[in-house]
């Protein structure tokens, strides 16, 4: 199994977990004297299943990203950990430029007027360069998911 094909089982069964969830919240309780629409065991027995594979998957998942490694080098985890900080990185400047922005809601002369305290257009290209080396190092990545095999790594 490719380790892309391990991380699309992985949001399915996840979903499939919340969905289980949902049905089972539904039929924790009826009213005397009805039966619920789906027993509650067997939904509580297919969320177990769900759960060990899912935690399985996670460990495997988990492992492959400490071994395999990217072309120049570093692991899948030491990517994705640098694609996250990146994205983070990219929206806490991009949050930063945006409120820097000076509002136009004076309307008269003897009204506060506020000025940016950082360089906005700064930013702006910072963020930019940001978006480009996560777009790139994102890309490296969804390349290796396919490259890579799970059986390697059990």
């Amino acid at each position: 199994m490719k380790l892309a094909e391990a991380l699309i089982r992985r949001k399915a069964l996840k979903e499939n977990i919340e969905q289980l969830k949902l049905r089972l919240t539904k039929v924790a309780k009826v009213q005397e004297g009805d039966t619920p629409a789906e027993r509650p065991q067997e939904l509580l027995t297919a969320l177990e299943a769900d759960l060990q594979e899912l935690q399985t998957l996670i460990i495997r998942i988990n492992r492959a990203n400490l071994r395999a490694t990217l072309p120049d080098g570093t692991t899948l985890m030491e990517g994705i950990a640098t694609r996250d900080v990146l994205k983070l990185r990219r929206s806490l400047l991009e949050a930063l430029a945006n409120s820097a922005l000076p509002l136009q809601d004076r309307f008269t002369r003897t009204e506060l007027k506020y000025v940016p305290t950082v360089d906005v257009a700064g930013l702006r290209k910072e963020v930019e360069r940001l978006s480009k080396a996560y777009r790139e190092l994102d890309a490296t990545l969804q390349a290796a998911n396919w490259t890579v095999e799970m059986e390697e790594f059990l």
